[in-house]
């Protein structure tokens, strides 16, 4: 089969190449899935450019975590009804070699989720990370319904789908962006105010919506940067659920005033989420797919031969959307 993959660690131009490979043969446990395309994420991008050292001990990696296609085979212990059936695949490259950047990857029965006839693939292939982190983010410590919720960043990957996973749950949403685009696509996803990431506005904007008490559930992009605004806007008892810490990758806490705050922070990693919770994210990923009621937005799609631009479309940012590698 046809898949990219990189045997050093580098610049994406460098390193990935596009070489013939055997076709996985499914596992027990495992089916085989023909993949019409792939997602890229910043975390495919950091492991291809050395974030994780030992990744390449045992040979060349295909990279990605998520896409979508038709499973073609099964192995040992999986129905041979799942033959033919249209899926969503995540975590396809985690704490494995094989990811989603080829014609076919094989993965456990359970990362291979169906995806409704109506739904395509390249929809499909946005839900892995970004769909389940927010999930996560939003739902980890119970229930939402008429909360306020501040969501950072709201144009992002994950902001995008964790501005909607609120409003399905019945919170006011609070969102944060940059510029007028952001700002646009914040309220299309459904938020009912947009604010500056920082300043007067923002905390301002929270004590109107929340009677001076603030918000009492955070959704957070940018942990470190962001903990002085976050701690103004939180309410006394608020959850704060963040999934990255770039800028400040090892934040000094505040220890005596959050304490006094009675914070809880929760992180957030796809890959470590308890299967639990796993099985809650598809299970309302689902139902919202096979009803219409998720938005997706897709900013570029390149062709697996140019699978480096499109690892180089993240690097560089400033965009709103998924980045797909189209297989087929």
């Amino acid at each position: 089969m046809k898949a990219a993959v990189f045997k050093t660690m580098g610049p994406a131009d460098k390193v990935l190449e596009i070489i013939e490979v055997d076709t996985p043969k499914p596992e027990h446990g495992e089916v085989l899935v023909r993949l019409s395309c792939s997602a890229v994420n910043p975390s495919d991008v950091k492991k291809r450019d050395g974030g994780f050292p030992d990744l390449l001990n045992d040979g060349f990696i295909i990279p990605h975590s998520d896409g979508a296609g038709v499973i073609e085979a099964v192995g040992r212990g999986v129905p041979a009804s799942r033959i033919g059936e249209r899926v969503w695949v995540y975590q396809a490259q985690y704490g494995r070699r094989f990811g989603t950047a080829a014609e076919y990857v094989s993965v456990d029965s359970s990362r291979a989720v169906w995806l409704p006839d109506s739904v395509g693939f390249e929809v499909g292939a946005c839900m892995g990370i970004p769909a389940m982190t927010a999930h996560r983010c939003v739902f980890a410590d119970g229930s939402v319904d008429g909360q306020t919720l501040l969501v950072t960043g709201g144009a992002g990957r994950v902001g995008h789908y964790a501005i909607q996973w609120a409003k399905y749950a019945g919170a006011t949403v609070i969102a944060t962006a940059s510029n007028p685009e952001a700002e646009a696509h914040c309220y299309a996803a459904g938020a009912d105010a947009v604010c500056p990431h920082q300043g007067e506005e923002l905390l301002s904007t929270v004590a109107d919506l929340t009677a001076g008490k603030g918000v009492e559930h955070i959704v957070d992009g940018e942990f470190g940067g962001n903990l002085p605004v976050l701690l103004d806007a939180a309410s006394t008892g608020a959850t704060i659920a963040t999934y990255a810490s770039m800028r400040v990758a090892e934040p000094t806490l505040p220890f005596r005033r959050m304490l006094f705050m009675d914070l809880t922070i929760r992180t957030v990693l796809v890959y470590a989420m308890p299967e639990s919770a796993k099985d809650d994210a598809i299970e309302d990923i689902t139902e919202l797919l096979d009803g219409g009621m998720l938005q997706h937005r897709i900013a570029y799609r390149e062709p697996l031969e140019n699978v480096a631009a499109a690892h180089q479309r993240i690097e560089k940012a400033g965009f709103y959307g998924v980045v797909l590698v189209d297989i087929e």
